[in-house]
């Protein structure tokens, strides 16, 4: 499975009301699940920046991904990201390989 990294930005509204967060970030993972149940997540975390949420899962292909960023826009993101990431060391590998 390839490793994905998901981006999120709130929209001003979902920010407003943070005691519903939590609520809205289990609505999240159980939708993800049930639509994309071979997503493995390995990490969240929130951030100080220009995104507020960080995700690090594994997705068979980048066409689930693409469902999990979706998934993500409904439920009151504005911006969602998905990138490929690889693991250090294989990309240790690909370099030695050139």
């Amino acid at each position: 499975m390839a490793t994905f990294v998901l981006l999120t930005k709130l929209s001003p509204e979902r920010l407003g009301d943070l005691h519903g967060l939590e609520g809205t970030g289990r609505q999240w993972i159980a939708e993800v699940k049930a639509k994309c149940p071979e997503v493995k997540f390995v990490d969240h975390y929130a951030l100080l920046g220009p995104f507020d949420f960080m995700d690090i899962y594994e997705a068979p292909n980048e066409e689930t991904a693409a469902k999990v960023s979706m998934i993500t826009m409904s439920k009151g993101a504005v911006k969602a990201e998905s990138w490929t990431a690889l693991p250090y060391k294989r990309f240790l590998k690909i370099i030695a390989a050139l």
